[in-house]
Parts: structure tokens; sequence; C-alpha cells
């Protein structure tokens, strides 16, 4: 029968689902990255202003090339 609880509860499953890859896709892929250094500085260090994001990653790149340690590649 359509439109019953079942059908809401799949729907409800499917896209908690879809949110929950989408969230770990994106962490692992660092895409929330500079977001979450913003939230960290303005909580632990509100007297310091963030960096520009492409200042952010030159410097994450720049000490990921000096300290290259158990990367994968």
């Amino acid at each position: 029968m359509a439109g019953t609880g079942t059908d809401r509860t799949a729907v409800e499953f499917a896209l908690t689902a879809v949110r929950g890859i989408r969230w770990w896709v994106t962490s692992v892929m660092g895409d929330n990255a500079y977001a979450r250094y913003v939230q960290h500085l303005a909580k632990h260090h509100p007297d310091q202003p963030p960096p520009t994001e492409r200042e952010y990653w030159r410097d994450k790149h720049r000490d990921a090339d000096l300290r290259p340690g158990a990367r994968c590649c």
C-alpha cells in the first residue's frame, strides 16, 4: 500500500545513509578541513585571525612535504 509508514521509513533510512556517506567522503577527502580549522581557531585561539583558505592549504601542503611521515602517497 502506497504512502504507508514503511515507505517513509525506507526513504528516511536511505537519506540518512546518503548523508552519512557524504559526510565520510568529505571528511576523508579533506573537503571540510579548512572550516574545521577555522572553528578550532575561533574556539581555542579567538585572538588569532584565521588564515585565508588559500594560505591554509599552502601551509598544510608545505608542512606535509617537510614532514612526510606515514603518508600513503
